[in-house]
């Protein structure tokens, strides 16, 4: 059974800091790719930032310079540390991954972290 399991949600003043992490179980899948997205209220979800397993990353310009993601290939974990955090970056953070078994692609998400920020 794949899992995701997302912590590190908080409230924070703006220009403060947060780490989120992510565990991801995922047995008989091959992962390819780690990252986050991200829901304001009343808006769509958006693209955050990905890591390969090649260690290869990008991001949204909205984060660039103030945002890092990282991971932990033996524990399947992936970070994201995020720096000078602003109002607008308030949102419910979801962690996902790309895997592969066979032939086949699929996409697994976790159940979300709030992060607030206040100004």
């Amino acid at each position: 059974q794949v899992q995701l399991v997302e912590s590190g949600g908080d409230l924070v003043q703006a220009g403060g800091s947060l780490k989120l992490t992510c565990a991801v179980t995922a047995p008989r899948f091959s992962i390819s790719a780690m990252g986050w997205y991200r829901q304001a209220p009343g808006k769509e979800r958006e693209f955050v930032a990905t890591i390969s397993i090649d260690k290869s990353t990008n991001y949204a310009d909205s984060v660039k310079g103030r945002f890092t993601v990282s991971q932990n290939k033996a524990r399947n974990t992936v970070y994201l540390q995020m720096n000078n955090l602003k109002p607008d970056d308030t949102a419910v953070y979801y962690c996902y991954t790309k895997t592969r078994r066979g032939t086949e692609l699929y996409d697994f998400w976790g159940q979300g972290t709030q992060v607030t920020v206040s100004s």
